[in-house]
């Protein structure tokens, strides 16, 4: 059994949790030998063709819809797992699941594999207004990743943040995926998703998908479009988090409310595919993000994205050839922003590019984590045959 652990799951809906998700599904198509950990969510009834296995948990104060797990007194979950036989463990946190997923490394002695996906320093010291608490919870976090048998990182820039944060052993790449098909009549599905979402033809629509929190610099991007409310476009903010209501009040007072609409979560995958189908640019000027998913998915629908050039979500974008950089002053989004509406050919471009470059499956994804999941349990139990695809 291959065990993926990570602190949230669908429902819940980030870029890890759907990470998870991408690895579980294609893993269990290929194999039929994989598991998911993960907290409880109130009133959720799985019935992906995988088994998930739930712990105890408590709502998270002020980062709603997020859980706080505690898999140590929840003890029918605990004679669950310690049923199981497990050939390899993958930790996508280090909180609760990625420490039970080691005990049980530990336990069985089994390989685990630690995927560094946030940055966690940003979300503690928002929390935490202790700089020596959290030092040692970041040191906490380095001890969890040193003690792992392989480090992975979603793209290579992502290796600056742990070494700032103190780690000091090796890591591997393993891009993202998406689950977005590349489709040649993006256009003709971009006609209709913009008639579906009822939007104006001489309008440009601009988007972002993600959590609503500051640390996305969600405040920047209104003020940035407050400068261009002289140009005809609706922007579209798809997600939830503890800063939506501030945001929407700022979105009021700087005069957008005609042209910025705040949907909430969309869980429904085929009506966020419309949304960043009739999107012209994807805006996310983001400096907290490691290795987003939400601009490999606008890529997939050939949207190309608007990143502050210098952040980590911008390493995989050249500026004007796959999506556009600039730097982090509002006056300068804005005038990115003015300057791309005034050629539309250059952003049909970059957005083709971007599906070209930027796109991949999540099934080519998972076919290389496999090999690399096999790999490693034979370099652990020196075996040569550890075990096999079901489905090859």
């Amino acid at each position: 059994m291959i065990g993926l652990f990570n602190d949230c799951f669908p429902p819940i809906m980030d870029g890890v949790s759907l990470t998870t998700q991408n690895y579980a599904y294609w893993l269990n198509k290929k194999t039929g030998n994989v598991c998911v950990v993960t907290p409880k969510s109130p009133n959720v009834k799985d019935q992906e063709e995988y088994p998930i296995y739930r712990y105890s948990s408590i709502p998270i104060p002020m980062r709603k819809p997020y859980r706080l797990g505690f898999p140590r007194i929840d003890w029918p979950f605990h004679e669950k797992i310690n049923r199981l036989s497990f050939e390899l463990v993958h930790a996508h946190c280090p909180f609760s699941s990625g420490t039970l997923a080691m005990r049980i490394a530990k336990a069985q002695n089994i390989p685990i594999v630690a995927t560094f996906h946030s940055k966690y320093k940003a979300d503690f010291e928002r929390a935490i207004p202790n700089k020596r608490i959290v030092d040692y919870l970041i040191k906490d976090v380095i001890r969890f990743y040193e003690s792992a048998d392989e480090v992975w990182i979603p793209q290579a820039s992502v290796e600056e943040t742990l070494r700032e944060y103190g780690y000091k052993g090796k890591v591997e790449v393993v891009d993202n995926g998406n689950d977005f098909s590349d489709n040649a009549s993006i256009y003709s599905l971009r006609e209709m998703a913009r008639e579906e979402l009822g939007l104006n033809e001489r309008e440009f629509v601009f988007l972002f998908v993600g959590q609503h929190i500051l640390e996305k610099n969600l405040v920047f991007l209104l003020e940035s479009l407050s400068l261009i409310r002289d140009i005809p476009f609706k922007m579209f903010f798809i997600g939830s988090g503890y800063a939506a209501q501030e945001l929407k009040q700022l979105s009021e007072k700087l005069n957008l409310s005609s042209k910025v609409f705040f949907k909430g979560t969309v869980t429904d995958r085929e009506k966020l595919k419309s949304y960043y189908a009739a999107a012209d640019l994807f805006l996310f000027p983001s400096l907290y993000d490691n290795a987003p998913l939400v601009v490999r998915e606008a890529a997939a629908l050939h949207t190309p994205s608007v990143l502050i050039a210098g952040s980590t979500s911008a390493e995989i974008v050249t500026d004007s050839v796959n999506g556009f950089l600039t730097n982090h002053f509002t006056g300068d989004y804005a005038q990115k922003i003015r300057e791309l509406t005034s050629s539309p050919f250059l952003m049909r471009m970059a957005g083709d590019k971007a599906a070209q470059s930027i796109a991949r499956s999540w099934e080519e994804v998972v076919d290389e984590v496999y090999d690399r999941y096999m790999c490693l349990v034979r370099r652990y139990s020196g075996t040569q045959n550890p075990f096999l695809w079901e489905a090859i």
